[in-house]
């Protein structure tokens, strides 16, 4: 890993690309994606819309399920 690399402070892209390479040389390509997973921020109101589905016993979850398997 290069540690002197110099970088436009000013432009987003090249920042972008700079971390996105020290992240990847430190914890390999898969770290990377999952240290990067952990800041998706999401969005909605799942405590609003956890309440707004439909209501369904477990054999209708059952039944559609059996119905998409054949």
């Amino acid at each position: 890993m290069n540690e002197n690399v110099a970088v436009n402070l000013n432009s987003p892209r090249e920042i972008r690309r700079a971390g996105l390479t020290a992240l990847s040389d430190a914890l390999g390509p898969a770290g990377a994606i999952i240290f990067m997973q952990q800041f998706e921020s999401g969005s909605g109101d799942y405590t609003k819309e956890k309440y707004d589905g439909p209501d369904i016993s477990l054999d209708e979850i059952s039944n559609q399920i059996l119905a998409l398997n054949g």
